[in-house]
């Protein structure tokens, strides 16, 4: 268990646009950061991070909390790794305890996979370091590529023996659980439930995620059978989602921010001789195709994106189809082609890292030029070829979201082709309007099927009609239709809201003078029962502390273990808004009043409104009795009541309205 006096330390240690800034490109906009949310798809930025408050918060999604929130939420770490992982982030130690395997396998089964992996890439490296056969086969081997010992290790690459249980027998002497080999895909089950090595007589080469965890495995074999397939990788598992990883990327990250372009290669080879050449902003997307999911990692941190290819004809036709979501997602793409049949690799090898590099920045191509080029050496001076080419690169340009970039594509297109702008222009059209009209279909399907199903639930609540939910954001995640605020809720949430900006300011008070807002608010309010679940939850911590003379911070909220409570809490400090510095220059002479300036008032309204909703409950259930009591002694009990609360609802109306603050 990690000490509390490290917890806060950590905490106050992790800078929100830090660590936000190392999954998401952050840019200035006013007081705030924003940028694409990591936790839905969007095109326009709603997701921002307010330095001063350290939290985050996501307009499109909903997402929001602190620099230790976003490490769960977007790792999915438990509380104690994500403590671990800001810890090790700022140079903050923390005593490690040694865990047994039965207290491994009791914690989250997620962290234990994790642990697994990494414990699997340590005996890997073992094997290829300190052993007799991993030295003479896979050490030999990587030497023999070229690969020095410093990217053998930076790469964390190792060697599985040739045994078939090696591995099998390794982990059932440290007491890791037989299911976990087979989940993570370590291990092979055969009919009689024995298990076997799936890597065994191969190097290793482990797939790391974003924060340098280890999440699966490939391995290359050695043999010259073609019958053994040269690449075996991990099988898809909880912790593991090929879609959604790029090989190298946990090392690549700074060098694309700080050059402002990713090379995209195709295998682990690629990317190991690029960086021994001295190029780090290189990711592989290890053989597989290209995905939406990749292509999001890449755009975090950066818009310029390169495409190595080999020499290979068909491998090129192929990735020109996949290519194109690179352009749909805003990216500017553009490729270069090695000479000869080289990849990246064998260039490196055969003519050294000063040649690789200063290849690389001379021929680089625009990818729509390209693109248009191969497809017109194809089509020769065929007819029906060459109007199938215009039509496919125009497909590709229709993709593009930035309507200035279109322009200068179809212009200059037009004369590659030999074909007038204006034809070009008349299919974009064409193309874009049957794209708009099927996108149209679909969302009237939707529709449709959001129509047909009841808006209310069981029990009787009205909730928001779909047309609302649609505009809350086009692009934000499908979520559950949103109960429509009481007034009562409404008045407990400003109540919070005013606690958790508020709560520690000093204001003065007649008789009682300079009081800080909380206990002044709790004790004006201690006869009101808060009804909301989650703001009871953050007014009772504010009534706890106060009983020592204290009011909790915001932030002890953020990361708060119940997730209904740090949201509100992130909701409730969060500013979507903020006033243009042209509304208070000197020229203009416009001063707006900040919340602060009026804090006593805001202060006073909130007891006067809660008090007098309550009034108002209590009006209504007398009105209900009214209805139902027949008996004449107690029905001049109840109007007696309701004159009294009507009273008291009419003065609280009247201060309400004529609030004077000295």
């Amino acid at each position: 268990m990690i000490r509390k006096e490290t917890i806060e330390k950590v905490i106050d240690a992790a800078r929100i646009e830090e660590v936000v800034g190392d999954f998401v490109d952050l840019k200035k906009r006013g007081t705030s950061l924003i940028g694409n949310c990591p936790f839905h798809n969007e095109k326009t930025p709603s997701f921002h991070v307010s330095v001063n408050k350290g939290i985050y918060k996501c307009f499109g999604c909903g997402a929001g909390g602190d620099s230790l929130k976003f490490v769960m939420e977007h790792e999915k770490y438990a509380y104690p790794e994500a403590i671990r992982y800001l810890a090790n982030k700022y140079n903050i130690p923390i005593e490690e305890v040694e865990r047994s395997p039965a207290q491994l396998a009791a914690q989250d089964k997620r962290e234990s996979l994790y642990v697994f992996n990494q414990w699997a890439s340590k005996y890997f490296k073992q094997t290829l370091w300190e052993t007799e056969l991993g030295q003479s086969i896979g050490l030999s081997y990587f030497h023999e590529r070229g690969y020095r010992d410093d990217i053998i290790k930076k790469f964390d690459l190792g060697y599985s023996p040739e045994a078939w249980t090696s591995l099998v027998d390794e982990a059932a002497k440290e007491g890791y659980a037989k299911e976990y080999l087979t989940e993570l895909g370590l291990a092979v089950e055969r009919d009689d439930k024995s298990l076997y090595d799936r890597f065994r007589g191969r190097v290793i080469f482990p797939i790391h995620n974003l924060t340098g965890r280890v999440i699966g495995f490939g391995g290359r074999t050695l043999k010259k059978d073609k019958t053994v397939p040269k690449y075996v990788n991990s099988p898809e598992s909880e912790i593991y989602h090929k879609s959604n990883v790029l090989y190298g990327l946990h090392l690549a990250k700074k060098a694309i921010l700080e050059h402002d372009v990713c090379f995209l290669v195709e295998g682990y080879a690629d990317v190991l001789s690029c960086h021994q050449a001295g190029v780090e902003q290189v990711v592989s997307s290890s053989g597989t195709s290209l995905t939406t999911g990749q292509i999001k990692l890449i755009s975090r941190y950066t818009k310029q994106v390169v495409i190595l290819y080999d020499g290979d004809e068909a491998g090129i036709k192929a990735s020109l189809r996949g290519t194109d979501m690179l352009l749909e997602e805003g990216l500017n793409v553009k490729v270069l082609l090695f000479p000869d049949g080289n990849d990246p690799d064998s260039y490196i090898q055969k003519y050294g890292a000063s040649e690789f590099r200063a290849y690389v920045e001379k021929n680089q191509e625009d990818f729509v030029f390209y693109k248009t080029n191969i497809l017109l050496r194809d089509a020769k001076d065929d007819p029906i070829k060459r109007a199938e080419v215009i039509r496919e690169v125009v497909e590709s340009i229709a993709l593009i979201p930035d309507e200035i970039k279109v322009s200068v594509y179809i212009r200059q297109c037009s004369t590659l082709l030999d074909i007038e702008e204006r034809v070009l222009l008349s299919e974009l059209n064409k193309i874009r309007l049957g794209k708009a009209r099927s996108k149209e279909r679909k969302e009237n399907q939707a529709q449709q099927q959001v129509q047909s199903t009841p808006n209310v639930p069981p029990g009787g609540d009205e909730w928001f009609p779909a047309e609302m939910l649609a505009a809350m954001g086009a692009e934000a995640p499908s979520v559950e239709p949103a109960k429509i605020e009481s007034a009562e809720l409404r008045l407990e949430k400003e109540l919070v809201r005013i606690l958790l900006n508020y709560g520690r300011e000093l204001v003065h008070w007649e008789g009682d003078g300079d009081v800080p807002v909380a206990p002044y608010l709790l004790a004006s309010l201690d006869d009101i029962q808060i009804t909301d679940k989650t703001c009871k939850l953050i007014v009772d911590e504010f009534i706890k502390q106060a009983e020592h003379f204290q009011v909790p911070e915001a932030k002890f909220f953020f990361s708060h273990e119940n997730t209904e409570v740090s949201t509100l809490a992130v909701d409730s400090v969060v500013d979507r808004y903020e006033l243009s510095p042209s509304w208070s220059d000197d020229k203009r002479k416009i001063f707006v009043p900040e919340e602060l300036d009026q804090l006593k008032s805001l202060v006073i309204q909130i007891i006067y409104r809660v008090k007098k909703n309550k009034i108002e409950v209590q009006m209504q259930s007398i009105r209900e009795e009214l209805k139902l009591t027949v008996d004449d002694a107690d029905m001049q009990i109840l109007l007696a009541k309701y004159q009294k609360l009507k009273e008291g609802e009419q003065l609280l109306g009247q201060l309400l309205g004529n609030i004077v603050v000295k």
